[in-house]
């Protein structure tokens, strides 16, 4: 596993089947990152976004930028999960954007409400 954070997922972290406790916690990070994933199995590692995980956590849901249809996949199969891609929620709460706002108004700045790109930088 990469040390990043340990409550939260972050880009570039890697947990593998071995360390079970964080496995699971990953399979339901995965879940909630809004961001590309990596699952690796046995076979191949395919780049995704995770949709969700069944209530009995044996199949996950994930879709592909090339197929956007809801693909099951068994927990079982996965050896390894990589937080692959940027999280495109990271430090966008609505608080921390207020807070932004505030201050750039007081800096005599021009404060918008327009969105910050998602794309990479």
């Amino acid at each position: 596993m990469t040390e990043q954070s340990s409550t939260q997922p972050a880009q570039g972290m890697s947990i593998e089947r071995n360390d079970a406790e964080r496995f699971e916690q990953a399979l339901h990070w995965a879940v909630d990152y809004r961001g590309d994933v990596t699952l690796c199995t046995e076979d191949s590692e395919i780049e995704c976004f995770v949709f969700d995980l069944t209530a009995d956590g044996d199949t996950l849901r994930y879709m592909t930028k090339q197929d956007l249809t809801r693909i099951p996949l068994a927990v079982p199969q996965i050896r390894e999960i990589r937080f692959s891609g940027k999280d495109t929620a990271a430090g966008k709460s609505f608080e921390r954007w207020i807070q932004r706002y505030i201050e750039k108004k007081l800096a005599g700045e021009n404060a918008s409400i327009e969105c910050d790109s998602l794309e990479d930088e």
